[in-house]
């Protein structure tokens, strides 16, 4: 049913000792994965405890499908929440753990029956149903997990950091799980991660989570951000977005008018063409994977183009990052083959190029 799931929170608010969460405002859609991305410490899991109902708010409103639940109990919310510790029930089976909430609602041992093997071949976990969770893995109990929240057919599904405990493997497995199960069952989700990989993987729409500091012991968690990955990723809102999500290159510089009617922005020095409306007092960031490398200069249509010296190269295994000094620095990114064929060394002289369409301005 259109709106089922639907989530609107309006100027949300939770004070706890050290922390406050201020001015939450989001639109989720039904059907939504939608992403809460940010730093430990921002205030994600307390966020979605709030949606839940375990924590009592100091301000705001929370609609699920229109309807107010501010001041509803837990349990009349119809909502479905996986922690990253599984928090699974030791002394019962999988098939247990999987058929708890339907027993609280009461229904037949039929019934229960057949719900639990329906969701336990979604989640593939059949095999399992016999286990004891002391004897699963990460990656088996989190299916569990997800399995005893999604059986009771929440109209909202929250998780909070479910991939963080697991290795990388299995991680990147379960993440495409995810990312199945949702497009098969539909059920509207707010997952919370530091992860900005797993976030543009999963998110439909992403809201960022920065901390402030309120004095010397209170800390506050706002969203700075919300978009599609691609907006967030691209056209990163402001400096902590910005490097929080890798774009490494961040440069704060006068924009003002070209003769040939571009722009530019002067950065201790150095000029770079851009695309914006803006002037004055500006950032400008190029994210390290669009500014292409040479030994040679370049023959390109990109507007910037720069020789520099090489003085940092930081090898991250498949890709390396690369420091040129033009002045001032900026960080490359290249893959381990490039590396290998250019024979790059710092110390040497190198040329780099970058389109002006690949400078964000803000």
């Amino acid at each position: 049913m259109k709106g089922h799931g639907s989530v609107q929170i309006r100027e949300l608010g939770v004070d706890l000792e050290e922390f406050r969460l201020c001015d939450v405002n989001l639109d989720i859609a039904d059907g939504e994965y939608f992403v809460i991305l940010g730093p430990t410490g921002t205030g994600k899991t307390v966020l979605l405890e709030a949606i839940a109902g375990l924590h009592r708010l100091g301000r705001g409103h929370i609609f699920l499908a229109g309807e107010d639940v501010t001041n509803a109990p837990p349990e009349r919310r119809g909502i479905g929440f996986v922690y990253q510790d599984y928090a699974l029930f030791p002394h019962l089976s999988v098939a247990g753990n999987i058929a708890f909430g339907l027993k609280l609602r009461g229904m037949g041992r039929g019934d229960i029956g057949e719900c639990v093997a329906a969701i336990s071949r979604l989640l593939i976990i059949e095999h399992l149903l016999h286990r004891r969770p002391g004897t699963l893995s990460g990656g088996e109990a989190q299916r569990v997990a997800l399995a005893r929240s999604l059986v009771v057919e929440p109209r909202l599904l929250l998780l909070d950091e479910p991939l963080s405990a697991l290795d990388p493997e299995t991680r990147e497995g379960l993440q495409r799980e995810l990312g199945r199960i949702h497009r098969e069952l539909g059920t509207t989700t707010i997952h919370v991660t530091h992860d900005f990989e797993e976030a543009v993987a999963l998110g439909d729409r992403i809201a960022v989570l920065k901390e402030d500091r309120v004095g010397d012991t209170k800390r506050e968690g706002r969203i700075v951000q919300v978009g599609t990955p691609e907006e967030i990723f691209r056209r990163p809102a402001n400096e902590f977005v910005a490097r929080f999500v890798g774009v490494r290159n961040i440069f704060r510089g006068q924009a003002h008018p070209a003769e040939d009617g571009h722009k530019l922005v002067s950065l201790d020095g150095l000029s770079i063409a851009v695309v914006t409306e803006l002037e004055g007092s500006v950032h400008a960031s190029v994210r390290p994977e669009d500014i292409v490398l040479s030994r040679q200069p370049l023959r390109s249509s990109a507007r910037n183009a720069f020789g520099g010296q090489i003085v940092d190269i930081s090898d991250r295994g498949a890709i390396v990052y690369v420091t040129v000094r033009v002045p001032p620095d900026f960080i490359c990114m290249i893959t381990r083959r490039s590396l290998e064929e250019m024979e790059l060394r710092e110390g040497m002289g190198v040329h780099i190029a970058f389109k002006a369409s690949a400078v964000h301005v803000f």
